[in-house]
């Protein structure tokens, strides 16, 4: 508005400034015996336009110079006039810009319903995440100096606040220290609790101050539904605390662990974006409480491929606890080896068959039979297990999937193909012998 002003009255002063020439005053074009001759050039000074109004407006020589003398008599006032208007109407309008420009700046970005969940979800839950170096010893070849090297790392979350951390166990496999960076920055040694390698899950601990130390919020996996969203937090190559978004793609999938190859159940899979350097990091739901450990993806380059996989928190709470309170998880074995699932569909039978049950496993000492070869060399096939407790058995992981609901010390019946006869074979399960 001032600035609109202002250019109307510069207007003003350049006609004031430029008198009209004979030329256009002979041919009549100034100054018109019609109404129309004020609105060709406008001059914006009420006083100027009510000198000229009391002149007559006919075609007259005379009457022209008359106006010309008028107009000079009065070019001094108007000049005065249309400087102070002009300088007025610009320091009027500097503060306006001014303050146009501060308002603009401080306007708060408005943010969708969603996106400002999303941000609170971030906020809050990114103080219980923590970044996990992998320190591992080193000599060198010329010094033979021994050295503490990075050679990986990882995301964890706070548990509790007595300072316990969960993680992958592949993520401090083969660490000869750990290190453990919070939040804020701070860094902390971290010792082993216990791992479970057959469900790759590990729990550290740090001496940290309580104050320091948020511990994520639980939640449950049971009740989970393909398509509802999820938000993973980690450190993807490095870069701290970092925010992906997706949602649950499918349920109930099955991955093998990478310490033992043995299979883990009831995984979640989903196209949130998980990286290198993400393992470990929690998977949450839309309210912010945990679900679920991301551990892997599905990959040919090992990027995201949009098909991440997470240990649900109904399976992690179970060992978490067992690794706090005993060290170690007592999980309850046959005591075989089992030939792989492909070679047992090339016999055309439906079963696990037993390679190895040694004498002093349980297996060996309820009495099933290993596969041997004859004085021959021919291949005489040992026991091939269908059932255990009645449930019925096709594969390694029908096997894995019941004795995980087993306890130490249970008996079970098992069902064996022996020949062309079935056999039932009671089983004291007993824990693995490095866990004794």
């Amino acid at each position: 508005m001032a600035t609109s002003s202002g250019s109307s009255l510069l207007l003003s002063t350049l006609f004031l400034h430029s008198p009209p020439s004979s030329s256009r005053i002979s041919n009549g074009s100034f100054f018109n015996p019609s109404p129309r001759s004020i609105s060709l050039y406008p001059i914006r000074s009420k006083r100027c336009l009510r000198i000229l109004s009391k002149l007559p407006l006919d075609d007259t020589e005379n009457n022209d110079n008359t106006l010309l003398q008028r107009l000079s008599a009065v070019k001094p006032f108007l000049l005065l006039c249309t400087s102070v208007a002009l300088s007025f109407s610009l320091f009027a309008a500097s503060p306006a810009v001014e303050s146009a420009a501060a308002f603009v700046v401080s306007t708060p970005r408005k943010l969708q319903t969603d996106e400002l969940a999303t941000v609170r979800l971030f906020q809050e839950n990114t103080p219980s995440v923590v970044y996990i170096t992998n320190l591992a010893v080193r000599q060198d070849a010329f010094t033979l100096d021994v050295l503490e090297v990075p050679q990986g790392s990882g995301s964890g979350f706070v548990w509790d606040k007595q300072g316990h951390i969960v993680t992958n166990y592949h993520v401090i496999r083969g660490a000869s220290d750990l290190r453990v960076t919070l939040a804020d920055q701070s860094t902390y040694d971290a010792k082993v609790v216990g791992f479970d390698q057959d469900k790759d899950v590990a729990v550290l601990r740090i001496e940290a101050p309580k104050d320091k130390l948020r511990p994520i919020p639980v939640g449950v996996s049971a009740d989970l539904l393909v398509g509802q969203k999820v938000f993973a937090i980690g450190n993807p190559f490095g870069l701290d605390h970092t925010l992906t978004t997706g949602v649950i793609s499918g349920l109930r999938r099955e991955i093998s662990s990478a310490a033992t190859g043995r299979p883990i159940q009831d995984v979640i899979q989903t196209d949130a974006a998980i990286n290198p350097g993400n393992s470990g990091g929690p998977l949450l739901d839309s309210s912010g409480t945990l679900i679920g450990i991301n551990t892997a993806i599905y990959s040919p380059s090992g990027a995201s491929s949009g098909v991440g996989f997470s240990i649900p928190v109904d399976t992690v709470g179970g060992i978490v606890d067992q690794l706090v309170r005993f060290g170690k998880v007592t999980r309850p074995i046959l005591g075989i080896k089992f030939a792989p699932d492909q070679s047992v569909e090339q016999l055309g039978v439906s079963g696990v068959l037993v390679l190895d049950a040694p004498p002093s496993g349980p297996a060996g000492k309820a009495g099933l039979q290993s596969t041997k070869r004859d004085g021959y060399g021919r291949l005489i096939l040992g026991d091939i297990i269908t059932s255990v407790n009645g449930t019925k058995v096709t594969n390694g992981s029908d096997l894995y999937r019941i004795l995980d609901q087993c306890k130490v010390g249970d008996e079970v019946t098992v069902e064996v193909l022996r020949g062309d006869h079935k056999e039932k074979i009671s089983v004291t399960l007993e824990p693995k012998p490095d866990e004794t």
